[in-house]
């Protein structure tokens, strides 16, 4: 009698124990691999990481990607930003927040370079801290850290 009731609580820590490592994202479903692209030094890398971004998804569509950028990573997720090759961003931005992706701004940058909020295209979150929201995500909700 001992036996199967010692047997019956082990399986239930074992089982609490999986769940608990389950919620804290330390076992994942394959397919929900979670990236964290980091831009902070302007349109050349914001244009390189746009083509990352492409191949990642068709790779991988059910990626979930989030593009923080700071400093002169900015620059792309302001109006009328153009790329390299002169085209604008804002096509490429719209494209890839229709597939889930979503970019933040720091707001210090904008702050420090004196740049309106109402600059920043539609798409564009504005968060507190660039570096900050990038360790936000590594530590607390799991994302891969990329930088292009």
């Amino acid at each position: 009698m001992q036996g199967r009731v010692l047997s019956s609580r082990i399986a239930v820590l074992i089982a609490l124990a999986m769940c608990g490592i389950l919620s804290s994202g330390l076992v994942r479903a394959a397919d929900e691999i979670k990236v964290v692209y980091h831009l902070n030094e302007g349109i050349e890398q914001a244009a390189r990481a746009m083509g990352n971004i492409r191949n990642h998804l068709a790779a991988d569509p059910k990626a979930k990607i989030q593009v923080v950028t700071h400093g002169r990573g900015i620059d792309f997720l302001l109006k009328g930003a153009k790329t390299p090759t002169g085209g604008l961003f804002t096509s490429d931005i719209e494209e890839l927040s229709v597939r889930g992706i979503e970019f933040k701004v720091c707001a210090n940058t904008l702050e420090r370079r004196n740049i309106e909020r109402s600059q920043v295209v539609s798409d564009g979150k504005i968060v507190a801290s660039g570096v900050a929201e990038v360790a936000r995500l590594q530590a607390k909700e799991g994302y891969v850290y990329l930088r292009p």
